[in-house]
């Protein structure tokens, strides 16, 4: 199982204090986002690292950790799924796609290694986002998913504030090789480079590219995208 971790971003919803370097490098007490996520990624024997914005200051960091560096030129244009396909040259096993910018307990690891395509989806997320905005934020910035039969039906659609649902993306993504290279091939026809990965993987299910499980996790995760979600997670952690 490999490691392909999306740090190519600048958080351009943070404080100026936090732009002079990658997302990922955003401090929460006395740890950045990537320092709080290491005993996670040590689990993983290969892992790869998209870089962007700033690549020099995670180059230190990630080189001792034993990351295989992939820089992203077009990350000013593109989003997090062309990032993530840059690593199809270095994938020879199943991957676990993560974000750059969450918090998690590392004892996901073991939901993880299942040999299914899926998503691990936050049970307790509503609790969690009110402490990082009103209820009338989160209804415009929280995600849609809409279960069938175990596997994801919708995900990344708007939400109905009368109606919110039960789960929650968390920026965790658990793909088998052969899974990766179907969807690789998907996005080269899609020629939509900026496309967001909730937006993707909701059309490559549509068009049946895609058959995607899910996990209920209820431990902790933490999404860190502006100065009150910085201000909550030094609250929780």
């Amino acid at each position: 199982m490999q490691l392909i971790l999306l740090a190519a971003g600048r958080g351009s919803r943070l404080p100026k204090i936090n732009r002079n370097k990658p997302k990922c490098l955003t401090k929460i007490k006395d740890k950045t986002i990537f320092e709080h996520n290491e005993k996670f990624f040590d689990k993983f024997k290969k892992k790869i690292v998209i870089t962007g914005y700033k690549k020099k200051l995670i180059s230190n960091i990630v080189t001792n950790k034993k990351f295989k560096m992939i820089f992203n030129k077009n990350y000013k244009k593109s989003n997090m799924v062309h990032s993530m396909f840059l690593a199809n040259k270095k994938v020879k096993a199943s991957v676990v796609i993560c974000y750059g910018d969450i918090i998690f307990d590392d004892k996901i690891y073991k939901m993880l290694k299942k040999n299914i395509d899926f998503l691990p989806l936050n049970i307790n997320w509503k609790k969690n986002w009110l402490k990082r905005m009103s209820f009338s934020r989160m209804i415009l910035d929280a995600e849609n998913i809409i279960i069938k039969k175990d596997y994801i039906y919708k995900i990344g659609t708007k939400l109905n504030s009368k109606k919110l649902p039960k789960y929650q993306f968390m920026g965790l993504i658990k793909l088998r090789r052969e899974t990766f290279f179907r969807l690789f091939r998907f996005y080269k026809k899609l020629k939509q480079p900026s496309i967001d990965m909730t937006s993707f993987l909701n059309l490559a299910i549509n068009k049946n590219f895609l058959k995607l499980r899910y996990q209920k996790y209820k431990s902790f995760w933490h999404e860190i995208d502006t100065v009150q979600d910085i201000k909550a997670a030094n609250k929780l952690i």
